[in-house]
């Protein structure tokens, strides 16, 4: 989760500095030392390092006073992976009036040749701007003469009009630094909120207060400067079970509060929440749109009207219908694109279109129903202490019936009702109402499990292992199994793609019950079959796993800083019954095992036994929590371990 704080503009342990400050380090300068010591607690796996990155932003206060900010970097280039970093890709943000530009920038390669340090100036005219999108140019270049062994200095001013956010500063990139500083001078009369995000604990934490810095015309104000340093910072990996790499990075975050003016005028630029309220509900493509949405769905919902009277049912059967009416285009969006009586007619929208289309509905229906923003797993997560709109790219829909809250999303036909798609699974959401009592937050909770159950029935005939394979599969993994076989382009094809990952067995035959009956578990019934081994026809092998099993523990890291985020508990259940002829006896099988997480956070059991000819065999593994923290990692890291070997183990069998 983001670690956050905020930070008034002026405080009270900030000292009164008057002379000149020297920020930043000498540009130009290289020691043999930078290019020859080893780096100490550094991943020696890095393909580049930062030896020393500083960064300073500020007001301007000359002209249309501005956000300037000064950059300064230094990269050791330790291997051919590395030599990316020579090649700097700068995002300038742009609007229809204005836009980011780069005022100045240097550059310098070094090399150690022959124990010699030899220089390369960067080129200024070997500068290119490409036009990624509306709203964002790139400005590239490429540092010359890096090879393996390089250390790289590059120096640019970046100035920018787009003052709300700052700077945001991000202490951790994809490669180890050894140093990272930031500053911050922020005149009296600009308040920002400021919040410091991630894991990792700063080394410089300082503030002053800098007398008369922001002069522009006649008027005078006091700065305040914030001093922000972290070393020897740790690359970020990503891991798998992981929300947005945003949530996590240690960074700096700022965002405009207000900016009292020379004259007197104080321009407030924080919102509260039912501002937000009120913004939403009076905007022309969201709660005005419900308000029309309303006729819209009218006639459909007095028809449903006539023949449901319980409310949930009712609500089952208008979430039915707008889900099976609209085909989702493939967009995320809280706000709707072209209006609901476009997309109704059309039949097809973004997820505004769709979910809003569908709080109209239910509002028809005298329904107690409302829109949730909320950020997918992939933007990260919102801020709860101030509304920051922007940080919202998705609307689902709350309803309350006979007390319980139901959470809907109608864009997918394979959602059955209640449940969310994985990627909006992500802490909480915010309702958006008219009255005050029902807006606020909302957790985001899986209603679902990722639940399946295999039952492998089989035994040994003549040459061949032979047998049924029933996988009955509800809850996540249920809408995920029915996604991956409706995006192929047959049954076959799918059958096809499941023989790839069944190891030695061979696919019999496939079919399936329950595929369009989203109210029931999904059940796939396989017929199976293994040839010996012809070598050696003495010993017989079986990985009873042979399919669907965990190929690796997706857990490798020693340790681990941010939470492990399944999306949604998980349930699997593996059984086995195993007939062989009294001409073989069990050489070798997996060893019974259990084995449970603190906390009651989840078990792995697995029961074996040999009756007379017989192998029996139960494996359950129970993950009963959502998210762990990094407290709990090495228990859930070592319980994936004995998963993997478990499950790569096999059944032998030697004649008598």
């Amino acid at each position: 989760m983001k670690l956050r704080f905020l930070i008034f503009m002026l405080v009270c342990s900030s000292s009164y500095v008057y002379a000149q400050y020297v920020n930043g380090f000498p540009y130009g300068k290289i020691t043999y030392e930078e290019f020859t010591k080893r780096l100490i607690n550094q991943d020696t796996s890095a393909s580049a390092i930062i030896l020393n990155e500083f960064g300073e932003a500020y007001i301007d206060d000359d002209g249309e006073n501005n956000l300037l900010l000064e950059y300064h970097v230094k990269i050791k280039i330790v291997s051919k992976q590395g030599l990316d970093k020579a090649n700097f890709e700068i995002p300038l943000r742009k609007s229809e009036r204005s836009k980011e530009t780069i005022r100045s920038i240097e550059g310098i390669t070094y090399n150690l040749v022959n124990n010699s340090i030899t220089t390369t100036r960067f080129d200024t005219k070997q500068v290119f701007t490409t036009n990624l999108h509306q709203y964002q140019d790139v400005y590239k270049f490429t540092m010359p003469a890096a090879a393996v062994g390089s250390i790289i200095e590059v120096r640019y001013t970046l100035e920018s009009p787009f003052i709300f956010n700052f700077w945001p500063w991000k202490f951790q990139s994809d490669i180890p630094k050894l140093k990272s500083e930031f500053w911050a001078r922020i005149p009296g009369n600009y308040i920002y909120n400021m919040s410091l995000q991630g894991f990792l604990k700063l080394h410089m934490n300082e503030s002053a207060l800098i007398k008369d810095c922001f002069t522009p015309g006649a008027n005078k104000a006091d700065c305040a400067l914030y001093k922000y340093s972290m070393i020897d910072v740790p690359a970020f990996v990503d891991e798998d079970y992981m929300t947005a790499r945003s949530n996590f990075i240690s960074g700096i975050n700022f965002e405009l509060s207000e900016i009292k003016h020379f004259d007197g005028r104080i321009v407030k630029y924080t919102r509260t929440w039912r501002d937000v309220d009120k913004e939403l509900n009076t905007d022309e493509n969201f709660g005005i749109q419900i308000r029309k949405g309303k006729n819209i769905w009218a006639d459909k919902i007095a028809g449903i009207s006539k023949t449901e009277s319980d409310p949930l049912k009712k609500a089952l059967s208008i979430y039915e219908m707008i889900r099976d009416w609209f085909v989702w285009n493939g967009t995320y969006g809280k706000y709707t694109d072209e209006g609901l009586k476009k997309a109704f007619e059309s039949r097809k929208g973004n997820i505004g279109d769709i979910n809003l289309s569908l709080v109209a509905a239910l509002q028809e229906a005298g329904l107690s129903a409302h829109p949730v923003i909320l950020a997918t797993r992939q933007v990260g997560l919102p801020n709860q202490l101030y509304p920051v709109i922007s940080d919202f790219n998705y609307v689902i829909v709350s309803v309350d019936i006979l007390g319980e809250k139901y959470l809907l999303d109608a864009s997918d036909h394979f959602l059955p009702f209640g449940l969310l798609p994985e990627r909006c699974l992500n802490g909480s959401g915010r309702i958006i109402s008219k009255t005050e009592a029902e807006s606020g937050w909302v957790d985001i909770k899986p209603r679902e499990k990722k639940k399946q159950q295999i039952t492998l029935t089989i035994s040994f005939n003549g040459n061949k292992f032979k047998g049924d394979l029933l996988i009955v599969s509800s809850g996540y993994e249920a809408y995920n199994k029915r996604k991956a076989i409706n995006s192929e382009e047959s049954i076959e094809v799918y059958k096809n793609k499941m023989q790839q990952n069944s190891h030695s067995f061979q696919i019999v035959s496939y079919s399936l019950e329950n595929f369009n009956d989203l109210s029931k578990p999904l059940m796939e019934k396989v017929e199976v079959e293994s040839l010996l081994d012809s070598s050696n026809p003495n010993i017989l092998y079986l990985n009873p796993f042979f399919i669907e099993r965990w190929e690796h523990n997706p857990f490798k890291a020693t340790q681990r800083l941010y939470p492990v985020d399944f999306g949604a508990p998980m349930e699997s259940t593996f059984i086995l019954n195993l007939d062989y002829p009294d001409s073989y006896f069990v050489d070798e099988m997996p060893s019974s095992a259990a084995m449970a997480l603190p906390q009651n956070g989840g078990k792995f059991l697995v029961n074996i036994t040999n009756p007379e000819n017989k192998i029996l065999m139960t494996s359950i593994i129970n993950l009963s929590k959502v998210v762990y923290t990094s407290n709990e990692y090495h228990a859930l890291k070592e319980l994936f371990n004995r998963i993997v070997n478990i499950q790569q183990s096999q059944i032998v069998l030697k004649k008598k």
